[in-house]
């Protein structure tokens, strides 16, 4: 039996008071590693209400130790920078000796994990999710800001993009280094299938809703041509209200269907929606990874998706229809033709093929592996 080690989860994104969902995908990679090892949760972040330059919090969530630090909003770069040094070097007094550090962020968190190896002589990982570096999302990365992520990728022991999709435009980029794929985690045991009811066309889709990056008006528009195509179906959007689509949505002049739009759910909450839904769209114009994606086909729904993020992973699986970005011919065309895309589907086939991938255990495994050879590097 390995040894079970110390390892420092170092996150730029994390779920705190400032933003409860920030970052939830890396909280559930954390406690996937409480599996095989202890961890330590470290992650700062600006509060607009801090009446202190800086307020620690510390608590033991699920396991995992979590520390978060509170800087004072400051709108000079500068001055940002020296709350959260400040804050890490508080930080780092104040939890346990660690073995090996888990970067989440490789611009600017990877500073940090750069000084704790030149200084402190740990090695480290890397974990990234930023769709910013696709080069469709369209984000500049300024030139210093690429130099210092050169040197933070080139020295880690391994770069872990969630998907080869994002792993190929981060070496686009000429970010170097020893890339592994470590997807996000799926609750295989939470996501299950289960015998649809009725036989009424549900349309699932659940994101931010944002426009920009989910093409969410190219959906509506492709949910009004399907309304004169057959009697009645549902799409439901789950993510946020939508009322920023309620003019756009009126103007399409839908009939014989019911769009609505859900805020936000949890992941309990969404089960039932993704195990009754027909298929799951995912219509994104870019995507690192896409969990829903993964977690419909766990229960046993299939997907009509771009070729982005883990979607390109599953473009020879019979659950999956694989779509061009932007092209609304496409998915109307893959709705209207669903039953025959997606003939014969075995559902527990589905739930067993996303478990073998992207279950706790599995992920848990390639991490620690990672870090045991961080140690003999």
């Amino acid at each position: 039996m390995k040894k079970r080690l110390s390892v420092l989860f170092l996150c730029g994104w994390y779920p705190s008071k400032i933003s409860p969902t920030n970052g939830d995908f890396i909280q559930r990679h954390a406690e996937t590693v409480f599996l095989e090892h202890n961890v330590t949760v470290v992650h700062i972040i600006s509060d607009k209400q801090a009446t202190k330059n800086i307020i620690i919090t510390e608590n033991t969530i699920n396991g995992v130790e979590t520390f978060i630090a509170y800087t004072k909003f400051s709108k000079n770069p500068l001055k940002k920078a020296i709350l959260f040094f400040n804050a890490f070097r508080l930080l780092l007094n104040k939890i346990k000796p660690f073995d090996v550090v888990h970067l989440n962020e490789i611009f600017p968190f990877g500073i940090f994990s750069l000084y704790l190896k030149w200084f402190k002589k740990t090695p480290y990982i890397i974990s990234e999710h930023w769709t910013g570096y696709l080069r469709k999302a369209e984000i500049s990365i300024i030139f210093l800001e690429k130099l210092i992520s050169k040197i933070i990728t080139k020295n880690a022991v391994a770069i872990c993009a969630v998907s080869n999709y994002l792993a190929k435009n981060l070496q686009d980029l000429d970010l170097k280094g020893n890339y592994k794929v470590v997807a996000n985690v799926v609750n295989s045991t939470l996501f299950i299938p289960q015998k649809k009811e009725g036989s009424i066309l549900r349309i699932i889709h659940i994101s931010s809703l944002k426009n920009e990056h989910k093409n969410i008006k190219g959906m509506l528009r492709v949910a009004a041509r399907l309304s004169d195509k057959i009697d009645y179906f549902e799409w439901d959007f789950i993510g946020n209200n939508g009322l920023e689509y309620q003019e756009f949505l009126q103007s399409l002049n839908i009939k014989n269907a019911e769009i609505s739009f859900a805020a936000h759910k949890n992941h309990h909450e969404i089960v039932n929606d993704l195990q009754q839904a027909t298929v799951c769209v995912s219509f994104s114009n870019y995507e690192t990874f896409g969990i829903v994606i993964p977690e419909a086909i766990s229960c046993g729904t299939p997907v009509i998706a771009t070729n982005t993020g883990i979607a390109t992973s599953f473009k020879n699986e019979n659950f999956c229809k694989i779509i061009n970005i932007k092209d609304e011919d496409a998915l109307l065309s893959s709705i209207l033709n669903h039953k025959t895309i997606f003939a014969d589907l075995d559902i527990n086939e589905m739930h067993n093929f996303i478990k073998l991938k992207f279950s706790k255990d599995v992920i848990a495994k390639q991490f620690s592996e990672l870090y045991f050879k961080s140690l003999n590097s």
